[in-house]
């Protein structure tokens, strides 16, 4: 009975790691399908374009920072950058026909906890600061972030706005 439990176990937490291992490589093709989507919108795509490059940052860095860290670190990280990237376009889309000054302090906040909040303290700052030194990029955010504080100092923050 201890061997079928314990095999059992087993099994499902290695379907729990390929199930996250999924759900990056989702969020991935789901963004790549767009950026290579000509006929979809130029800033979605634009916005997606991010999230790609986010994203394979992130795989990118945790390879060689982070050898030991499992799929499912990287899962939660890819769904915290959606849950961010989602949270800002609504944010956006919500307050569009606000002031001027509050939709730069919303856009403010964003920014702020995307680089205050980095992952792998990277020093090269030419490569994660890119898009945010790109003035005409949307998504002006470092590619070194952690997600999953950023978007809980966002949230927390817009609640305090309201």
């Amino acid at each position: 009975m201890k061997k079928y439990t314990f095999g059992l176990l087993l099994l499902l937490l290695c379907s729990m790691e390929l199930h996250a291992q999924n759900v990056y490589t989702q969020i991935r093709q789901k963004a790549l399908a767009v950026v290579s989507d000509a006929s979809s919108n130029a800033t979605v795509r634009q916005y997606c374009q991010f999230k790609v490059d986010a994203l394979d940052y992130m795989a990118m860095k945790m390879k060689e920072k982070m050898p030991d860290s499992t799929a499912t670190f990287l899962d939660k990280q890819a769904l915290a950058l959606n849950q961010f990237t989602s949270l800002y376009m609504q944010a956006l889309f919500d307050h569009r026909t606000d002031p001027a000054n509050y939709q730069v302090k919303l856009i403010k906040l964003f920014i702020d906890a995307s680089i205050s909040n980095p992952l792998f303290h990277d020093n090269d700052r030419e490569l994660t600061l890119s898009y945010f030194a790109n003035a005409d990029s949307p998504t002006r955010f470092s590619l070194d972030t952690d997600w999953q504080r950023a978007y809980i100092v966002v949230y927390s923050e817009l609640k305090k706005l309201k």
